[in-house]
């Protein structure tokens, strides 16, 4: 159901996606879910059109802290489990002692003893075979101990198909043919296409708008994967919908005669906050085709319409817009997305969102857990320590292989994951989840090194990469493009150091064999989008167009650079 580029090329799940099944005359309606805590406001949403969830753990993995946090997520609003252990027929799999551990998961998350009561069927969903309880499934098997587990375990819906419309939106689509498209469920009453019902949306400006009289122009339901035009859906099946132009998330959708609201959806705070604006580089406008920050503000508005994780905020200047999230990679994944649509703009390092709690200030803390090699677990503990991680786990994994768990500030993870890639050689696995909010935990540092910054515009040079790349690790290589304030590497000292990558050989008549060596260039460290960003400081900003990424400091001039230093003393 993974169908996105990002999800895909990254192997998770960014978006929430519905499908339908018919398994003994009855439909089962699936809702896949992220588990990455980034990623919760689209769990919470989905939690709110199901009735019970299918927990899966994989057999040689166990449960990781993402598991952790959808399981609360459930177990709070008393949903019921089925327990599916996947990949059982994996080599290092050890489905006993992972049932352990998730047994031990509900005794740490259970608030009722009905929660402790949960079937479990092992699985090889690659192969689409199952059995009931711990084992390895048959030649012979199939889905269907699965599916029989859901229709006993979860219940059926409730709702009254004749009770006045009551129906909840959770979320948001688009079409060029339809328009606004909104997705939720029905929790009573049916829903009729062509029929006028009352939306009701939450107030805006702190006044309550009542009741809109809109009218269903499209209807349809999940079958299969795919989605299928109908005429009404009752109370408890999902629906999808068009012909309101002004419905958001959270809204009801109510019997025009009896319109009464369900409760709205509540996610999460954000945690994390950056700064969005427009490009203002030499070489802005090259690549991107929207450019504006009218382009850039009409397109995170439109971000907020099917997210409501992420909030969007002016400020005191109309190029610069302040975007909130629940992480570095929901924030990450935003400005891909925008990338890859044709967008350029810039933006800051993100910044953890603070509160005073009892006149006291907090921040917000993170759970982890690192899969590593044994002979790493020292390097991993080196790393976590000046972050102001405190080591509250440590046990063996898989053959060879530890587990760290850890909890730690979430400005101390801001580029945390790939300085554990480089110090364990890219052999860590790292898992987090936000563990709620924790009293300050004092200055974390940043990176070792000082930025190299270009002084002039011009066409790199191998000539003049020969002589700097002795001073410390280089982002550029001979032939790329750069402009005064851009930062093509990093010193090897903690200072800033401004060169000149654009100087060329000089010609004379002089030949000699050491003058005409051919210069060897180590390669060049090459950021991605989310290593950039984890990488600046404050005083600097990544460059994001469809073809390219590039750090620059927010003043390129070094005497705007000084002076801006002076104000801030």
């Amino acid at each position: 159901m993974d169908s996105d580029d990002q999800e895909r090329e990254r192997g998770i799940t960014i978006l929430a996606k519905a499908a339908a099944v018919t398994w003994r005359n009855t439909t089962i309606n699936l809702v896949d879910t992220p588990g990455h805590a980034d990623f919760g406001g689209e769990v919470e949403r989905a939690l709110a059109l199901v009735d019970g969830v299918l927990l899966l753990v994989d057999a040689a993995e166990g449960p990781l802290p993402q598991t952790r946090y959808v399981l609360s997520k459930a177990l709070a609003i008393d949903l019921p489990v089925v327990l599916v252990l996947n990949k059982v027929d994996r080599p290092d799999a050890r489905p006993e002692e992972v049932l352990s551990e998730v047994e031990q998961l509900f005794l740490d998350l259970a608030h009722r003893d009905e929660h402790l009561a949960f079937p479990v069927v092992s699985a090889i969903a690659r192969d689409g075979k199952c059995v009931k309880g711990v084992g390895v499934p048959g030649e012979n098997s199939d889905l269907g101990p699965l599916l029989d587990a859901i229709l006993d375990t979860i219940p059926a819906p409730g709702g009254d198909a004749g009770a006045p419309l009551q129906a909840l939106v959770t979320n948001l689509d688009a079409s060029d043919y339809l328009g606004r498209i909104a997705i939720g469920r029905v929790h009573q009453g049916t829903l009729r296409k062509g029929a006028n019902v009352a939306l009701l949306g939450g107030p805006k400006d702190g006044i309550d708008q009542g009741p809109q009289r809109c009218r269903v122009s499209y209807l349809a339901h999940f079958s299969g994967i795919e989605r299928t035009e109908t005429d009404a859906i009752a109370a408890g099946d999902l629906f999808i919908l068009a012909g309101i132009e002004s419905v958001e998330v959270g809204d009801t959708i109510a019997d025009m005669e009896n319109p009464v609201p369900l409760p709205r959806l509540e996610v999460d705070e954000p945690v994390l906050r950056m700064s969005f604006g427009v490009n203002s580089s030499p070489f802005a406008g090259r690549e991107g085709t929207y450019v504006t920050s009218r382009h850039i503000a009409e397109r995170l508005r439109k971000e907020t319409l099917g997210n409501v994780s992420i909030r969007v905020r002016e400020t005191d200047s109309p190029e610069i817009i302040e975007v909130a999230g629940r992480g570095e990679l929901q924030l990450a994944v935003l400005i891909e997305n925008m990338r890859r649509e044709g967008y350029e703009l810039q933006v800051s390092r993100p910044e953890v969102i603070t509160r005073m709690i009892d006149d006291v200030k907090h921040e917000p803390w993170e759970d982890g857990t690192v899969d590593v090699p044994d002979e790493y677990v020292g390097a991993v503990t080196q790393a976590l320590a000046p972050r102001k991680g405190r080591v509250n786990d440590l046990r063996p994994g898989d053959s060879g292989r530890t587990i760290v768990g850890f909890l730690a500030p979430s400005r101390g993870l801001i580029g945390f994951r790939s300085l554990l890639l480089t110090v364990t050689r890219g052999t860590a696995l790292l898992h987090q989840s936000f563990a709620g909010f924790q009293p300050w935990a004092g200055e974390v540092p940043h990176r070792q090194g000082g930025a190299m910054i270009a002084d002039r515009i011009g066409e790199v040079t191998a000539y003049a990469l020969d002589n700097l790349q002795q001073r410390g690790t280089l982002f550029v290589q001979p032939g790329d493009d750069v402009y005064e304030g851009m930062v093509i590497g990093e010193c090897a000292r903690d200072e800033e150091m401004v060169v000149n990558a654009v100087r060329a050989k000089e010609k004379t008549n002089i030949r000699t064999h050491s003058h005409d060596d051919g210069v060897k260039l180590a390669a060049p460290k090459i950021h991605s989008l989310e290593s950039a960003i984890e990488w600046i400081a404050d005083d600097e900003l990544v460059e994001v167009t469809p073809k390219s990424v590039r750090i620059r400091k927010r003043h390129l001039g070094l005497e705007d650079r000084r002076r801006a230093a002076k104000g801030q003393r």
